[in-house]
């Protein structure tokens, strides 16, 4: 039975804008940079979702097929939801330079988020904890919190919500944030005032799409993940196509090249996360030493880390394509040679690819 009172309070125009306000402020005592509500109308977005399935540059990534329209609609994927608080985390960690790490090819490349503690779980926690001053405050509410963990249209939501605009990237970037942040979401049935999106300014740039080592970036806001190098050492679990090994360079999980031009990071905030700060060196690691890593030390050492769940063998991978694009050495060659007979067919090819490069083939 619906509860006569909470009806009435949901309801209530001025004690639900009191409401958006005190979210906000919680989100900022809970450490959330950005915070913004949307409605949960995604019909603009979905034609370009079907469109980039049906072109299939979603890659192997069949679970996004899958869903469907899922994604595009919040309403059936949490039945019950009018509103979806967006919340940005930034993640930008202090350390080594990237573009001085990416000139060293001796050197491997993590993508920034990856370097410290799964970002998964410590704003899932938060969300709850905002959830749960909402219910203190309203009553009984539905909710559902989402960080990159179910079929959600985040960079859309996020846009609806104010949060910024979608850059020629596929990035939600924000004028006074750039782009280092990370995005989580709060379904819920109270029906919240909304903001505005923010307009697009990007302008005529296009550092972004020019820079991309692959091409991934077909156009603006169009995004071929088959090439993508961040989907080629993450998402991807089969052979890397030989034809797009020589640009991954010393990239061994994600790409940052975009964000690192956009002109908007240069109002990005270093993050105050100290669970986001580098862990393990691997901010500036020397690849020779990652190839030798056992599948026990690969896990103790990515423990709480975005980058375990590849897996043992997808990390090898991608170390031995550094491996191949890196400047001939004997220490190279050496620690290569130790894994060409590895069990995993798919190591094994990539070993060779790169013994084959380093010996001049």
């Amino acid at each position: 039975m619906t509860d006569p009172s909470r009806e009435a309070s949901v309801n209530d125009p001025a004690t639900l804008e009191k409401l958006a306000r005190d979210i906000r402020q919680w989100s900022r005592e809970l450490g959330f940079t950005g915070v913004g509500i949307a409605d949960v109308d995604l019909s603009s977005d979905e034609p370009r979702l079907l469109d980039w399935l049906r072109a299939g540059r979603h890659g192997d990534m069949e679970w996004m097929e899958r869903h469907g329209t899922l994604r595009s609609r919040p309403q059936e994927l949490v039945p019950g939801s009018v509103r979806v608080i967006a919340v940005r985390l930034d993640y930008f960690p202090p350390g080594r330079d990237p573009w001085g790490v990416l000139s060293r090819p001796e050197l491997g490349y993590v993508s920034r988020y990856a370097l410290g503690r799964d970002y998964h779980k410590l704003m899932r926690r938060r969300l709850q904890k905002l959830a749960e001053r909402i219910r203190a405050a309203s009553g009984s509410v539905g909710y559902r919190a989402f960080v990159d963990s179910a079929p959600v249209l985040e960079k859309a939501l996020a846009r609806k919500a104010g949060l910024g605009w979608v850059g020629k990237h596929t990035n939600v970037l924000s004028r006074d944030a750039g782009s280092w942040f990370f995005l989580g979401e709060l379904f819920t049935d109270l029906p919240l005032p909304t903001d505005a999106p923010v307009e697009d300014h990007c302008g005529s740039c296009r550092k972004c799409i020019d820079v991309c080592p692959t091409g991934a970036i077909t156009g603006p806001r169009q995004l071929d993940a088959r090439r993508c190098i961040s989907y080629l050492t993450i998402e991807h679990r089969g052979s890397i196509p030989e034809p797009l090994r020589p640009a991954i360079g010393n990239r061994i999980y994600g790409c940052d090249d975009c964000q690192l031009v956009c002109p908007w990071n240069r109002y990005a905030h270093p993050t105050a996360e100290a669970d986001f700060a580098p862990r393990n060196g691997l901010d500036a690691p020397a690849l020779s030493g990652l190839l030798g890593w056992s599948e026990q030390e690969f896990l103790q050492r990515t423990e709480g880390s975005a980058i375990r769940r590849i897996g043992h063998q997808r990390w090898l991978r991608n170390v031995a394509v550094a491996l191949g694009n890196a400047p001939p050495s004997a220490a190279a060659a050496t620690v290569l040679s130790a894994r060409a007979d590895h069990p995993s067919a798919m190591v094994r090819e990539h070993v060779a690819w790169a013994l084959r490069r380093q010996r001049g083939g």
